[in-house]
């Protein structure tokens, strides 16, 4: 009888995650689809006689569809862990009144401070968040500096640095040089973290406000000395929801190395495809793919070889080249991301190699660098090597008092420069994932 019961709540279960699947391929996947089929089968798409390839093709997407279709399935997925007692679960209390059910169901899809770009929620962190809230509650501290460094990093760093990485796109990077290119990749690099941070971070603030906590977004992933440790920072809760929801349940790591390597790459494929459908998008998750391949494949050698030898001086410059290198492996991919069409990625690595004569544009550099360093600033101060010597120089009660203080002076100056200098507004760049 347990057995037949626990078939029926895995078969409901299927299909919930089947529906949401199916929402979000409809509306983000469906005109993709509807083009290849119809050049497949040669339809004239002008034809009135196909008025359902014209309608895919030109089918809107729904805001935020990405993110509340995946909460549906960690919804399902965690409420049947939870009931099925399985290790490590943690227990969702299903409410048996149909009606408070649904409510705690949809202010769990719909809470509209993460909707439009996250972070992605999961069901057993904020189900049991529901419940009466009161302002003794808040943690206004928490609320006021995360709007205030959110809206820096959107309004003053993105929004101005927009105006200068613009240049990458087509066809206006055919006339960069080499170092005004790169140096313009560098800021792109530092505008979509500035972005989609900042979004997060102001999430993260509206929520508090009404008594929420989200779980954080991204952890400086800039000072990654990996490309696995990159993904532990950026974009956190996409990552470990891949991770919880397909790569843990494809296997993971436990059936050898080559299905572990298989494994990854079907999750970066399809955490590329998540973000659209496009041939860019595909090969993005893939280049990041064969990044942790490699990685992986080297990194016992290495580790083997190298760790014990190793003396401090010898650890930092190599964890130094490391951050380098990983910085510019993902900078090389947001390319995929400011020009979707991959042949014109393709064309600007080409003049990247063309022009490497042509005299760099400080019209275009010498403000990316400038908008460019608060968030480098902001990533170097989160060192372990500087937060050791911080701890050794503020070794006395006074510490907290002094840092305190450089907090509040440089929020204050945050929000001077929020009315002094911001940029043209601009929507987020993941509004349209």
């Amino acid at each position: 009888m347990a057995c037949v019961q626990s078939n029926k709540k895995l078969g409901w279960a299927l299909r919930g995650i089947f529906f949401n699947l199916l929402l979000l391929v409809f509306f983000k996947y469906g005109s993709l689809l509807a083009g290849f089929v119809g050049e497949a089968l040669n339809w004239p798409f002008s034809s009135k006689e196909n008025n359902i390839v014209l309608f895919l093709l030109h089918l809107p997407l729904p805001l935020g569809i990405s993110f509340y279709t995946f909460e549906g399935i960690s919804l399902i997925v965690d409420v049947l862990r939870s009931k099925d007692n399985q290790k490590g679960a943690l227990v969702i209390d299903v409410d048996q009144k149909f009606n408070t059910h649904l409510v705690k169901s949809s202010l769990f899809i719909a809470f509209f401070p993460h909707l439009i770009a996250g972070p992605i929620l999961k069901a057993n962190n904020f189900y049991p968040q529901i419940q009466p809230k009161y302002f003794s509650h808040i943690s206004w501290n928490i609320v006021f500096r995360s709007l205030v460094v959110g809206y820096f990093l959107k309004m003053v760093i993105a929004d101005n640095l927009k105006d200068y990485t613009f240049w990458i796109a087509h066809p206006y990077y055919q006339l960069l040089s080499t170092s005004t290119g790169l140096v313009l990749l560098f800021g792109y690099s530092i505008q979509i973290f500035a972005d989609f941070a900042g979004y997060s971070l102001i999430a993260i603030g509206t929520a508090a406000a009404f008594g929420y906590h989200l779980p954080d977004n991204f952890n400086f992933p800039y000072i990654s000395r990996s490309v696995s440790e990159f993904w532990k920072r950026w974009h956190i809760s996409l990552s470990t929801w891949l991770k919880d929801y397909l790569y843990i349940p494809l296997g993971g790591n436990r059936r050898g190395k080559v299905r572990t390597y298989i494994n990854l790459m079907i999750v970066m494929i399809l955490g590329g495809l998540w973000h659209g459908a496009s041939l860019s998008y595909a090969v993005w998750g893939s280049y990041h793919g064969f990044g942790l391949v490699i990685e992986r494949f080297f990194k016992n050698r290495i580790n083997a070889n190298f760790n014990q030898s190793r003396n401090i001086k010898q650890q930092f410059i190599f964890d130094a080249i490391s951050m380098i290198l990983v910085f510019c492996f993902v900078s090389l991919g947001w390319l995929l991301f400011k020009l979707p069409n991959f042949g014109q990625v393709l064309e600007f690595l080409k003049i990247m190699i063309i022009n490497v004569g042509l005299p760099s544009n400080r019209t275009l550099t010498d403000p990316v660098i400038i908008l460019s360093l608060p968030v480098v600033v902001y990533h170097l101060i989160h060192l372990p090597a500087f937060q050791k010597w911080k701890d050794n120089l503020f070794f006395e009660k006074s510490s907290s008092r002094v840092g305190n203080l450089c907090e509040d002076i440089i929020l204050g100056g945050m929000i001077a420069m929020l009315f002094l200098n911001s940029g043209s507004s601009n929507e987020f760049i993941y509004f349209q994932f």
